[in-house]
């Protein structure tokens, strides 16, 4: 056989490596074996837990028409009080901080020189008076004179307008005397309203002038008290028409910002006659009873105006609704107890309650609580909520 066409001969390390690399095969073979017949025989994977949620179901029923704004306490009746004449300040008779009652006294002013100016014109009537009973003497006689052609009646006419002329000056010492009265009594100063008496502005032995502009005290009315606040120009026809529809008062709430606590509850007493043009609002005011004091002027308030009802209509509590890039939708739980998210139209919120125009049927479960852990498709576990949790704790004590 030539050399050129022989079978080329295996080398010796080659035949060595062989039974090495069927071993490595054997032993993958029975690796991939054993790793199939295990996961074969092992138990499916645990499925996903429920998402625990509390659930309520939709409600129908009648619900209040309302509009919420923003607005301030203010006093009904606010007096600076004056002095009306000028002197000492001599005392005082209110506590700052207090109420007051309309015609307590407040202050008196020195009344030493009203006093005397008094007596100074009741003295001139005295003297007009008793000039005046001379002059008519006078008259009767000259009367009687000229009967017997024993006077002139230019002498008569004289003393007729000297009658008249001190007639007319006892007219003038009443009106003095008056004037006088009414400048002494000045000097005794009164609440002229009920009130809450503010900070003591002038204090005794200062001179006061009639002309001052601070004056003595600020008495504020704040029982009843009044709220002011404003509405979009757009609520103003929904007021208008309820006002023209209702035969009684509307009903305000006046609510504090944060917790949105009831301070009191009053009745509208004005719409305003004009629309503010530069911001687009229409002011409002309403007086509310304040035995309470819960209400102070210069206090910034919500307040919620009732303008109707809106009979049996769908609600649900406003943590039900949700908001999306595409509006408003709820968590409604189906039949299996998996969870769709499904939009619905809000019509209006008020007191924790959410009315819905369309999306959700009567007696339908929306999820209330749980929301941020659900997805499309989930499933849900109900969850007693928050507020029942502790009496539940209670009754398992023994």
């Amino acid at each position: 056989m030539d050399a050129s066409t022989s079978p080329t001969p295996i080398p010796q390390r080659a035949r060595r490596g062989l039974p090495i690399l069927l071993a490595l095969l054997v032993l993958l073979a029975a690796a991939a074996l054993y790793l199939r017949h295990r996961w074969a025989g092992a138990p499916p994977a645990a499925a996903t837990p429920p998402v625990p949620v509390t659930t309520v179901a939709v409600a129908r029923k009648t619900v209040p028409i309302a509009l919420r704004g923003v607005g301030s306490v203010l006093p009904i009746h606010s007096v600076a009080v004056h002095t009306r004449v000028d002197g000492q300040l001599e005392s005082v008779g209110f506590t700052e901080g207090q109420d007051v009652k309309a015609g307590q006294v407040l202050a008196r002013i020195d009344p030493r020189t009203y006093q005397a100016q008094l007596a100074q014109a009741m003295a001139q009537k005295a003297k007009d008076t008793a000039l005046l009973a001379n002059a008519r003497a006078d008259l009767a006689r000259y009367d009687m004179l000229i009967k017997e052609d024993a006077t002139t009646r230019q002498t008569l006419d004289t003393q007729k307008s000297l009658v008249n002329q001190l007639q007319a000056a006892l007219q003038t010492d009443e009106a003095q005397i008056n004037y006088a009265q009414v400048q002494l009594d000045y000097t005794t100063i009164t609440a002229p309203i009920s009130g809450r008496a503010g900070a003591r502005l002038v204090d005794p032995g200062n001179i006061v002038h009639a002309a001052d502009a601070s004056g003595l005290v600020v008495i504020n009315q704040i029982d009843p008290v009044a709220v002011q606040f404003t509405l979009p120009e757009s609520s103003f026809q929904a007021v208008n028409r309820a006002l023209r529809a209702s035969r009684e008062p509307l009903q305000v709430m006046a609510l504090t910002h944060d917790t949105q606590e009831v301070l009191g509850t009053g009745r509208l007493v004005l719409l305003n006659n004009q629309i503010d043009t530069s911001t687009g609002t229409i002011a409002l005011k309403a007086h509310f009873p304040n035995a309470g004091r819960r209400l102070w002027p210069g206090q910034s308030v919500d307040t919620r105006i009732t303008l109707g009802e809106r009979s049996e209509v769908l609600v649900v509590p406003s943590a039900v609704v949700q908001r999306s890039q595409d509006g408003y939708f709820a968590y409604v739980v189906g039949a299996d107890g998996t969870v769709q998210p499904r939009q619905v139209d809000v019509v209006d919120t008020s007191e924790g309650q959410a009315v819905i125009g369309k999306g959700l049927d009567e007696g339908e479960r929306v999820v209330l609580e749980g929301q941020y852990r659900l997805r499309p498709g989930a499933h849900v576990a109900e969850h007693p909520p928050k507020a029942a949790a502790p009496a539940a704790a209670a009754g398992a004590r023994p």
